[in-house]
C-alpha cells in the first residue's frame, strides 16, 4: 500500500510524497524546493527517492528537481512540450507511467500553462495548478476554452477521486465561490468547515471530485445559479459554458 502525505513548501505549496512501505522507495510530485524533501529523507533513513513527477514548468513546481536528481538519481517525469529540468521521461496526452508499482494515466490539461499535465491513478488525481479545491489555476498561457475543456475532462473522472492539487488556496477560493453562489448550502457549509480548519492550521487537501462538483464554481458553469450571477455582474448573456467560465475566471482574477 502506498501512503500519501504532504511536505509544505514556500508559503502555500504542497509537495506530495508517495511512500511504498514494502520497498522503502518513495516519489514526490512537483518539488519546487528540494529542502523539504531532503529534510524528510534525512529524517527517514533507508528510504530512497526513486521518482519525481512534474505537472508543469513553473519554478515553484520544478525549482528543487535538479538538486534532488543530483542527490538521488531519481527518474524525472514531466510534460514533453515544456522545459523541465533534468527530465528523463517526456510525457504527452494518454501516456501511461508506472511509479512505485502504480500505473498513472497522463492527461494533457492545458490552460494554466500550455503543456500542463495531470497524473491519474484510480481514485487519485495529481493535478498541479489546473484544478484547485474550490477553484482553478490562472490562465498564464492557455485560453479559457482550453481550461474549461481541461476541467471538464477532470470532472468526468469518478466522483470519489481524491484531488491532490499543489496549493493551499481553499479558503480564498471558497470565499469567491460563496460570492458566485450565495444560496449554495454546500458551499456555505464547506466555507465554515475550512475556515475552522485553517484557523487551527489544518490542511484542507485532498478534496474529492464529488465535493468539487457541489462547491467549485469553475466546475458548475452549466448551473443556472452560476450563469445568472455572471450574467448579472457583466450585464451580458454568456451563451456557452466556456464563455461563462471565461467571465468567471476574469472575475476571480480581480476578486
Amino acid at each position: 500500500m502506498i501512503q500519501i502525505s504532504a511536505l509544505p513548501a514556500f508559503t502555500d505549496n504542497y509537495i506530495w510524497l508517495l511512500q511504498d512501505h514494502n520497498t522503502q522507495r518513495c516519489a514526490v510530485v512537483d518539488p519546487g524546493d528540494a529542502a523539504p524533501v531532503q529534510a524528510w529523507l534525512a529524517a527517514h533513513k533507508g528510504w530512497v527517492l526513486s521518482d519525481i513527477l512534474i505537472t508543469h514548468h513553473h519554478h515553484d513546481h520544478v525549482g528543487g528537481v535538479e538538486q534532488l536528481k543530483k542527490a538521488t538519481d531519481a527518474k524525472v517525469y514531466g510534460p514533453a512540450s515544456e522545459t523541465i529540468p533534468a527530465r528523463d521521461v517526456a510525457l504527452k496526452d494518454n501516456d501511461r507511467v508506472s511509479v512505485l508499482g502504480w500505473d498513472f494515466d497522463v492527461y494533457a490539461v492545458p490552460g494554466h500553462t500550455l503543456g500542463h499535465i495531470a497524473y491519474y491513478h484510480h481514485g487519485l488525481l495529481f493535478c498541479g495548478d489546473t484544478l484547485f479545491a474550490a477553484g482553478c489555476g490562472r490562465l498564464f498561457e492557455g485560453t479559457p476554452e482550453q481550461m474549461h475543456t481541461s476541467l471538464s475532462r477532470l470532472a468526468a473522472l469518478p466522483e470519489d477521486t481524491l484531488v491532490y492539487c499543489t496549493h493551499e488556496y481553499t479558503l480564498s477560493n471558497l470565499k469567491f465561490a460563496a460570492a458566485v453562489e450565495p444560496g449554495n448550502p454546500d458551499t456555505a457549509a464547506r466555507l465554515e468547515k475550512v475556515t475552522e480548519q485553517r484557523a487551527a492550521g489544518i490542511m484542507t487537501l485532498p478534496s474529492t471530485l464529488a465535493l468539487e462538483k457541489l462547491t467549485n464554481p469553475f466546475l458548475r458553469v452549466d448551473e443556472t445559479s452560476v450563469k445568472e450571477k455572471v450574467d448579472e455582474r457583466n450585464g451580458t448573456q454568456n451563451r456557452s459554458p466556456s464563455a461563462v467560465f471565461a467571465a468567471l475566471r476574469a472575475w476571480k482574477d480581480k476578486f
